[in-house]
């Protein structure tokens, strides 16, 4: 049977990856500092027997471990960074950790630790049957930002991968056939000149004025793209005093769309209205552009694969003290709990997600890294059960449920499932084969074209 010693190591190994994945949850890191869950990811593949390479592309939380050698290669695309806000105890009600700054908010502690699992399991099973192939752990930093994976990327990390998957935590078991958009992100800075904003406002240019003009065009922008575009800033910096004209000011944006090359166009009509803001306020504006990513892109052979995996290895069952805990934190959800429950097609009530749902074709309008991914091979994102149905996206709840068996179940199912995957693709290299004419088809000639530049350095490196 494909997969039974996948799945034997799998438990034989889950102490261990509990205990990294705990570690992580207890020492929670922001993007590209996640110095603490990088190392622990490296040493239990090192251990496992992975040629492990730590600082990918530059960037020094960046993982690369390998085993195997000859086609397919398959890549697991892991993540560890942890979410501004998000600090919470094993509380069922809101209660922050004092002094702790990030929190796995969206489970990115489960996320990494399933792909080493799968990775430990895939190699297990591999070695024993004497299978040719190689599996490669990708250790993605930043993807909170939006642009780990696409620095990795620009620097030639998964052109050697014949396919690819990547699973994230979620609120039930279902692979991914939707498309989520591609994002720019830029920050504006405004220069202009201090004066006494009463005795002598005629001499100053005022930074704030710039930003709240270009908040202005922008809004109405708004109204003159497609229907899939999202625009949308915040305020870093408007001035100390309300009596000294600003000669700084800064706004963050992110303009997001279900194409790169509306990504593209939205952005540079933003910059157009950035650089009308300071001609007509007698500022100067500097652009920092922060990254960008790709729509995603789902393959959907890959996706019915994932499926009919977890059809053939159920999820194990919730305790009563599991639904317990979610039904606490349900209760508190309002009607998001009953608009994830139809969304997900269980009974109103349901607390924790049993069973398997068909592939999710709706689109959404997050972003994630994985785009660029699946712009360079077949790749598709898998979610199964780690928290209670009502939660919120990026929240206290998520943070609970990471770290606790809620959530370890989630991991552990999904480590399973994309090692019995991804060994099916082993024994049958027709699937890859197949995955790839669905991603040529998709590509229509288009080659992948990295939208991070070249003089963008990673941050915290420079």
């Amino acid at each position: 049977m494909i997969g039974e010693i996948a799945y034997k190591a799998i438990e034989d190994n889950r102490a261990k990856l509990v205990e990294v994945e705990k570690n992580i949850w207890e020492n929670p890191e922001g993007p590209y500092r996640e110095f603490k869950a990088c190392q622990w990811t490296a040493d239990v593949l090192k251990d496992a027997g992975f040629d492990v390479e730590i600082g990918v592309a530059g960037i020094p939380t960046a993982i690369k471990a390998t085993w195997g050698s000859g086609h397919p290669v398959i890549g697991l695309l892991g993540e560890y960074d942890a979410l501004p806000g998000m600090s919470q105890t094993h509380s069922t009600h809101k209660e922050p950790i004092e002094g702790q700054a990030y929190g796995q908010g969206c489970g990115h502690n489960l996320l990494g630790v399933a792909h080493i699992g799968a990775a430990i399991g895939m190699k297990e099973e591999m070695e024993k049957k004497g299978l040719k192939g190689t599996v490669v752990f990708y250790g993605c930093p930043g993807e909170e930002l939006l642009t780990g994976k696409t620095f990795m990327a620009r620097n030639g990390a998964f052109r050697d991968l014949d396919v690819a998957f990547a699973y994230h935590p979620g609120k039930s078991n279902v692979a991914s056939g939707g498309v989520m958009t591609g994002l720019n992100s830029a920050k504006f800075h405004f220069k202009g000149r201090t004066a006494h904003a009463g005795g002598d406002p005629h001499n100053g240019r005022s930074a704030l004025d710039a930003v709240e003009l270009m908040n202005v065009g922008a809004n109405y922008l708004r109204e003159h793209v497609t229907s899939d575009v999202r625009i949308h800033y915040t305020i870093l910096e408007g001035g100390t005093a309300p009596n000294i004209v600003p000669d700084k000011a800064c706004v963050w944006y992110y303009v997001r769309a279900m194409s790169r090359e509306a990504v593209e166009d939205t952005y540079n009509r933003l910059v157009k209205v950035a650089k009308g803001a300071a001609m007509m306020t007698e500022t100067e504006v500097e652009i920092e552009f922060l990254g960008g990513c790709y729509n995603t892109m789902p393959n959907i052979v890959l996706a019915e694969l994932l499926t009919d995996t977890m059809k053939e290895n159920p999820m194990e069952p919730w305790t009563e003290e599991e639904k317990k805990f979610a039904h606490e934190m349900n209760v508190q959800s309002g009607s998001q709990w009953a608009v994830m429950c139809r969304a997900n097609g269980v009974p109103e009530g349901t607390d924790l997600f049993e069973g398997v749902c068909p592939i999710n074709y709706a689109s959404g309008y997050g972003s994630t890294d994985v785009g660029d991914v699946q712009h360079i091979c077949p790749t598709t994102m898998l979610n199964t059960t780690s928290a209670n149905l009502g939660s919120p996206g990026h929240s206290w709840q998520i943070t609970a449920c990471s770290g606790m068996s809620i959530g370890q179940k989630g991991m552990v199912y999904a480590a399973k499932i994309m090692a019995v995957a991804g060994l099916k693709i082993l024994e049958d290299p027709s699937i890859a084969e197949k995955a790839k004419a669905e991603f040529d088809e998709k590509m229509a000639g288009k080659s992948y074209k990295c939208p991070m530049p070249e003089d963008v350095p990673v941050p915290y490196t420079k």
